[in-house]
């Protein structure tokens, strides 16, 4: 018996910047063995490039078909491709102009299936459409780097994000999680996922700004971790955002991920809040990256 030998399907893996990447993930051209999905992830001006290639090469086809009847088409020029081009061009749009008609029973059987099939391709075509523009996207800003620093007498691990849009994601959550090298005791090589506890993983309105901290205590997995540590276990902090955005009624996903090199030690954020003469507050978002060094003496 003869085994059937499959064909390997590697899968590249490298470290930039502290980011484990997988070569090709999420790219729109890593989907040709999958037309829905390459359809919904490539570029706009591509997805019109598929379509009009699409178009043209459908009715090239039946084209070709009705130049097989021979002068099957009535005021087409016997032999020419172009007149049975745009006579197909006409046919699958159901446009019928009356100039060009078919004349021959195989020409109606081929106009019949292509008539059929402009009727499906539209139907993709508006479905394909719809599914591009109804695709919903979250416009969350997270701030550039995270910041290490005391907080009530806790080391405390914070970041910032904010919604970019003036409307509100209610039933906001967060999840963060700390991906990290581990070994197990029989010396195995593992790549761990833990949950890291937040002072407020959630929020019934999303609308402005949102400091989300998580205390590195006694049952945080950061604890008596160092930047050194960090950096030799290819530590990343991975952050997942939820939640419902109250214009189009539909569940928003965003991500990011901050690696140590873009977590500083011993800084907190520069505050955004601000008040004005009258009493009045503000929020000032020209300072939403920006973080400031702590002294010993404010520890």
């Amino acid at each position: 018996m003869k085994l059937r030998h499959r064909r390997s399907r590697r899968i590249n893996i490298h470290i930039e910047d502290g980011r484990f990447q997988v070569v090709g993930m999420n790219a729109w051209y890593s989907y040709w063995r999958d037309p829905y999905h390459l359809v919904l992830t490539v570029p706009w001006q591509g997805f019109i490039s598929i379509i009009s290639a699409t178009y043209i090469g459908i009715n090239v086809v039946f084209a070709l078909l009705y130049l097989l009847g021979g002068d099957c088409i009535a005021n087409a020029t016997p032999g020419s491709f172009w007149d049975h081009f745009f006579f197909s061009v006409q046919t699958f749009a159901s446009i019928g102009y009356g100039a060009m008609y078919p004349k021959t029973f195989y020409a109606l059987s081929v106009m019949t299936l292509e008539a059929i099939a402009g009727l499906f391709a539209i139907a993709i075509l508006t479905g394909l459409s719809f599914a591009r523009f109804s695709r919903p996207t979250a416009r969350v800003a997270f701030s550039q780097v995270a910041t290490i620093a005391p907080h009530d007498g806790i080391p405390m691990l914070c970041f910032r994000a904010a919604n970019q849009r003036r409307n509100q994601i209610l039933e906001a959550q967060m999840r963060v999680y700390l991906l990290r090298d581990e070994v197990t005791l029989e010396g195995n090589y593992i790549r761990r996922i833990h949950d890291l506890a937040l002072v407020r993983s959630q929020t019934p309105t999303f609308a402005l700004t949102w400091l989300v901290m998580h205390p590195i205590d006694e049952n945080s997995p950061l604890y008596g971790m160092t930047p050194e540590s960090l950096v030799k276990t290819h530590c990343m902090i991975q952050v997942m955002l939820s939640g419902l955005d109250e214009t189009v009624s539909q569940v928003l996903n965003d991500r990011h991920i901050y690696v140590p090199q873009e977590i500083l030690w011993n800084h907190r954020f520069i505050d955004l809040v601000h008040r004005t003469p009258e009493g009045h507050r503000f929020i000032d978002y020209k300072t939403f990256h920006d973080t400031e060094p702590i002294t010993p003496t404010q520890v």
